[in-house]
């Protein structure tokens, strides 16, 4: 029956740690994906996954185990203390300060505890992201035959963790040699004042015997809940990090509801724009910046790296928010907007699209909350000139996406039709056409053609390019430098003016020679 009774006790146990670790990671997960962009720009990727999963891991040993027998050897050390004051008050007395003294040693050992736990996380959460970081840019350190650096990294954070498991151990020594000190203390304190009290008459042999079965019981309670909570403190100091992810507040992006527009025409307009990221608030991204978008209007933003340029369109998905100045949609401004609603409606294409590990389709079809049938994704692909290489693999568009399967072209292609097939009203392409050949550059060309032409759909586009070629056809193409704006104008306007547009055109058309 006892059997029984602790295996039921076992299972609801374990369901119980199953349901906690499933929520806290659920939590988690939904606390981190609804922070600023700011904040992933200072965590790691290798130490967010580290939390997610060895840390949530060990909080379940507060439920599973720790707190289930720090209740019980509680509840049977508190009863023997009772009877032993019953039995001997004088000599009970004895074993309570014992006992107290253990509990000190305890706290002690439980307040390290947490601290080495909180190391130990740390450590690992490094070493993790070392790990993480090799394995994805294995061909970077094979071509450059750093694999004895990176196993000196990781051997660095090993050590740490060696370190301090080193005075854990010690920690612990020290532990089992309070206890055991006081445990025969106890005995031969009860040895001896039993003996004087039986020989004054006080006490019985079998009241003795009692005592001292009763003390041994409070003893091995008092050492049970010492070690329990020790785990318990390393679980508390592993997990604190944890909690204080869980309790961040969500970005003020996914709180607040903004307007939601009954007609988008895509009026864009950058109204004295400055910038600066938070961590850097003396380095200026952008200084007074003013741009403005038409509606079915193609503007180019070109410059040297660092000038700002996608920044701006940084700051039009609303990844972050001006230090100065607004931006305008059709006269709103941003932030009056529903963002997600607002953001519904852009086709981004960046300069290294990240596609995810499933099959093309559901990579084209990503985001697009609108129903879309499989001749809608072939539609798109075949606009973005990527149908025929999707219908010459393995499995079509159901072939799995692998960074060994696909060229860069063929990613940036999948990625502008997964654009396309947004409908989007605001169409950014940031280096969209870096990793094309010349032919699917000059079809995209073909692309941003037909966009400008088709009345039905009426798009604003915005190009951001370091091949000048691209963006000659554009209404307009702002120059950027140092973050402000030098030069505006179409491409021979720019070409007559004989600035810094005029000199990068020149540059190029060098290199090409």
């Amino acid at each position: 029956m006892q059997v029984n009774i602790f295996g039921l006790r076992g299972c609801c146990f374990g369901i119980a740690n199953m349901i906690l670790v499933k929520r806290m990671r659920e939590t988690l997960y939904s606390s981190l994906l609804l922070q600023d962009i700011s904040f992933f720009d200072s965590e790691t990727v290798g130490d967010l996954t580290s939390r997610l999963g060895a840390d949530c891991q060990q909080v379940s040993r507060v439920i599973g185990n720790d707190l289930n027998l720090i209740l019980r050897n509680g509840l049977q050390g508190v009863g023997a203390l009772i009877y032993l004051l019953y039995l001997s008050w004088p000599l009970g007395l004895c074993t309570l300060i014992i006992c107290s003294t253990l509990s000190a040693v305890m706290l002690l050992y439980g307040s390290y505890q947490k601290k080495a736990a909180k190391l130990i996380q740390e450590c690992t959460a490094s070493a993790n992201e070392v790990a993480q970081e090799t394995f994805s840019l294995m061909r970077t350190v094979r071509v450059y035959g750093t694999e004895k650096d990176e196993v000196e990294r990781y051997k660095h954070w090993l050590g740490k963790l060696a370190d301090i498991s080193l005075r854990q151990s010690a920690a612990y020594g020290f532990w089992n040699l309070s206890f055991n000190t006081l445990y025969h203390s106890t005995q031969i304190i009860a040895v001896l004042f039993g003996g004087t009290s039986i020989l004054a008459g006080h006490i019985t042999a079998e009241q003795l015997t009692k005592f001292i079965l009763y003390s041994e019981w409070l003893i091995y309670s008092t050492w049970w809940v010492g070690d329990n909570l020790s785990s318990l403190m390393q679980s508390v100091g592993a997990s604190e990090k944890v909690f204080q992810l869980m309790d961040l507040l969500p970005s003020d992006q996914f709180i607040s509801k903004g307007l939601k527009l009954q007609n988008l025409l895509g009026h864009i307009e950058f109204e004295n724009v400055s910038f600066h990221y938070s961590s850097r608030p003396t380095v200026p991204v952008l200084q007074h910046v003013s741009i403005s978008v038409h509606p079915n209007e193609v503007v180019a933003i070109v410059g040297l790296s660092g000038s700002g340029k996608s920044t701006l369109v940084n700051l039009l998905l609303r990844l972050y928010e001006p230090t100065n100045g607004q931006i305008l949609i059709d006269g709103f401004s941003l932030k009056e907007l529903d963002v997600m609603w607002w953001r519904e409606r852009i086709g981004f294409v960046g300069q290294e699209p990240r596609l995810f590990r499933m099959d093309i389709s559901s990579n084209i079809r990503y985001g697009c909350t609108r129903d879309i049938k499989q001749k809608d994704v072939e539609w798109a692909a075949k606009q973005a000139y990527a149908h025929d290489f999707i219908s010459s693999l393995p499995h079509g568009y159901q072939t799995l996406v692998d960074d060994d399967l696909l060229s860069g072209g063929q990613k940036q292609r999948i990625a502008i039709a997964r654009a396309i097939l947004r409908d989007p009203t605001v169409l950014i392409l940031d280096e969209a056409t870096s990793a094309l050949d010349a032919e699917s550059e000059h079809n995209v060309k073909g692309v941003l053609r037909a966009i400008r032409s088709d009345l039905a759909t009426r798009r604003s586009v915005i190009v951001i390019a370091h091949r000048l070629s691209t963006i000659q056809a554009a209404d307009r193409i702002v120059v950027m430098d140092a973050g402000q704006v030098v030069e505006m104008g179409s491409h021979r306007e720019l070409l007559l003016k004989d600035g810094l547009y005029a000199r990068l055109t020149r540059r190029q058309a060098d290199a090409v020679a």
